[in-house]
């Protein structure tokens, strides 16, 4: 793989532009999971049950994993600073075709285009990062870009749920809408002009992920993500139909999930430094401990209060214990690994939500939480019997 070519390798940083692909982050996370927390609405509205409505979900995470794999090949010529600007492009008009849908059909042609933009954007957005500011300033404006994702895990459920009950689920979108176009325009008037550095090749995916210890690796992340996905899809349509609770407290429930996972993201980078293994082990193990405690419990509202919110505090340490795993078990292609990392996440997602779906409507929200439990602890035993912690040379395969 050829190096990223650094934009300000002399020069100052342009933090400008970073703080415009951290709110393109934001948007776009946030426009994933606004369905999550506005499922029973859009599904009423349109006539549709609980279970098709999440597959607005499965759809952008089918179709982000698809676009992480081959946008950086499909667009090997295009200025960088073009491509960011499409994607929020994007980004307005999914969220504008979901606020105007009269079916099923249009929705879904919406979070179509969402996860074009979504996968698009994650596969470029480190590699834009790492060109905007001097190299020893990589990390610090990689976190700023992360942030997004912390900032929209706690705004987009509970906000969304809140403002649904006000100015109604369209009306959410429409807001979303807003978002990406503030976002466009950030891009417009800060991204530098940044041609390609290097030449993508899909066959350099395939050579990192054929390395000992990296498709086990991958599975496991498939599974982990998959079985929170699952559940975390119909959370507020279990809140509602097993636990009985009103939208206000619904709101409050999933906003300390994300303070909870705000948090959990920097106690699973300490956890992390000690001892990653163990880390990745006990993350999903914990989860799917929690998935059947709730079962057991049959919609008890104080235990489900506090597991959903311990759920999220653990669910912080997801991306940070895996991405984390990659840096030390691929230093050398850490991109290429990144975005297979990203690819399988999506994969995971779609078919998380899609599988939580037909669960939902078969046997409701606590049939999610089984399942969802059983794939996470799953994981767990995946994780201790296959994945290494250490670098998986090429010549070892």
């Amino acid at each position: 793989m050829n190096p990223v070519t650094n934009e300000s390798a002399s020069g100052a940083p342009a933090w400008g532009a970073v703080a415009a692909m951290t709110l393109g982050v934001f948007g776009l996370v946030t426009a994933e999971f606004l369905p999550a927390s506005l499922l029973t609405p859009i599904a009423a509205d349109l006539g549709i049950s609980e279970g098709t409505a999440g597959q607005a979900v499965t759809t952008t995470a089918m179709f982000g994993f698809a676009a992480s794999l081959l946008i950086s090949a499909a667009a090997r010529g295009a200025d960088r600073r073009h491509m960011m600007m499409i994607f929020s492009v994007l980004l307005v008009i999914s969220n504008l075709m979901v606020a105007f849908a009269q079916g099923v059909s249009m929705l879904l042609a919406g979070r179509v285009l969402l996860g074009v933009a979504l996968g698009g954007f994650w596969a470029m957005s480190t590699a834009v990062t790492m060109r905007l500011v001097p190299p020893a300033l990589v990390p610090r404006a990689l976190s700023i870009v992360m942030s997004g994702v912390s900032a929209a895990t706690v705004f987009a459920a509970p906000v969304g749920s809140y403002l649904g009950e006000i100015i109604g689920w369209r009306g959410v979108f429409l807001l979303a809408s807003l978002l990406g176009g503030v976002s466009l325009v950030a891009q417009w008037r800060s991204l530098p002009s940044m041609r390609p550095a290097g030449i993508a090749r899909l066959r350099t995916l395939g050579e990192v992920f054929l390395r000992p210890g990296i498709g086990i690796g991958m599975l496991a992340v498939l599974l982990v993500f998959g079985g929170h996905f699952i559940f975390f899809t119909y959370l507020r349509a279990y809140l509602e139909t097993s636990g009985g609770f009103s939208i206000e407290m619904i709101a409050i429930v999933l906003l300390g999930f994300g303070i909870a996972n705000f948090f959990g993201t920097f106690l699973a980078g300490r956890m992390a430094q000690l001892n990653l293994r163990l880390t990745l082990v006990i993350v999903p193990l914990s989860m799917g401990t929690l998935a059947l405690v709730m079962v057991a419990f049959g919609g008890n509202p104080l235990t489900d209060i506090v597991s959903v919110v311990l759920w999220g505090m653990i669910f912080g340490g997801v991306p940070v214990a895996w991405s984390s795993w990659i840096a030390r078990t691929v230093p050398d292609e850490a991109e290429s690994a990144g975005g297979l990392f990203v690819a399988t996440i999506q994969l995971a997602i779609g078919l998380g939500a899609g599988l939580g779906g037909i669960v939902f409507d078969a046997a409701g929200g606590t049939g999610t939480l089984f399942a969802s439990g059983v794939v996470l602890l799953f994981s767990a035993l995946t994780i201790m019997l296959g994945v290494r912690t250490r670098a998986a040379s090429p010549a070892a395969a």
